[in-house]
């Protein structure tokens, strides 16, 4: 297949695939709340920056939603575009009851349950069970469900996590696998190959250097990818149209995390690229 694949990356793990026919979006969040927002308010969609980011990338071949896991900054403005563009939403019972409290049609909702693997256009994706990074304070709710439509605005805490998912996807003789969550399941992605590996590294500065060196194995080792590109790393408490900002302190220490990457990749002579919100790469 000569078509290429236009790769656009919107800030924590959003990214748009495009071949020019159709488009997939692999997980939703464009709206970024503040963290003073997210502690103390309620959550919903950013109109205004979303129907920016619908104009100025032209979401018109939009025909796939595809979430990984229902924390906020994974599937908040899915049924936004969902309405906007008529794109079927494809998640857990968790994200389709967001998507069914703010205006998604049953039609255009479609559950991991049903079926784990869809051809959409000339696009063909697997999903796979995954596992959420280690919990921590501010997402203890691993396992926990949505198990009623969930209308926004909601407070963060009711975004639970659902189930966490990764994505294998196919086109001609190419494969990317996305990987949103900075950890692991052992043997996972045993004789599973990937041209990109779109790989989350957020938690990967805050974990020990045994487990570091065992997700590294787990993911690039395992998947035998050309080229790595790091997700999850960048502030998505911070604008999406405004400065470039790595995680919070408190929270990760981003400058770290994509050196260890870094210095891993280089060892093992994978190519390693920083894709910065808001650009496009073509594969």
């Amino acid at each position: 297949m000569s078509k290429s694949v236009v790769i656009t990356y919107f800030g924590t793990t959003t990214l748009l695939f495009d071949d020019g026919e159709t488009e997939l979006l692999f997980d939703c969040h464009v709206s970024r709340p503040s963290v003073f927002k997210c502690v103390f308010g309620k959550l919903s969609t950013n109109k205004e920056v979303a129907d920016r980011v619908l104009q100025e990338f032209d979401f018109r071949r939009l025909k796939g939603i595809f979430i990984s896991h229902s924390h906020h900054d994974h599937v908040l403005d899915a049924p936004y575009f969902s309405v906007k563009t008529g794109a079927v939403i494809y998640g857990s019972s968790s994200a389709l009851n967001i998507s069914r409290g703010n205006g998604v049609s049953n039609d255009r909702l479609q559950s991991y349950q049903d079926s784990m693997e869809y051809q959409v256009g000339d696009f063909h994706i697997r999903v796979l069970m995954s596992i959420h990074s280690a919990p921590h304070w501010y997402n203890n709710d691993l396992g926990k469900t949505i198990d009623a439509p969930l209308k926004l605005p909601a407070s963060i805490k009711e975004f639970k996590e659902g189930g966490s998912f990764d994505f294998l996807v196919s086109y001609g003789d190419r494969k990317y696998l996305i990987r949103p969550s900075y950890n692991y399941l052992e043997g996972q992605l045993d004789n599973i190959y990937a041209d990109v590996l779109f790989l989350g590294i957020g938690g990967l500065s805050k974990d020990t250097p045994e487990r570091q060196k065992s997700f590294f194995a787990e993911t690039i080792g395992k998947t035998k990818a050309e080229i790595v590109i790091p997700i999850h790393w960048d502030n998505f408490f911070s604008p999406l149209f405004g400065e470039i900002k790595g995680m919070p302190l408190l929270m990760e220490n981003t400058g770290a995390s994509l050196r260890l990457l870094s210095d891993y990749s280089a060892a093992y002579n994978v190519h390693c690229f920083v894709q910065l919100p808001l650009t496009s790469m073509n594969f």
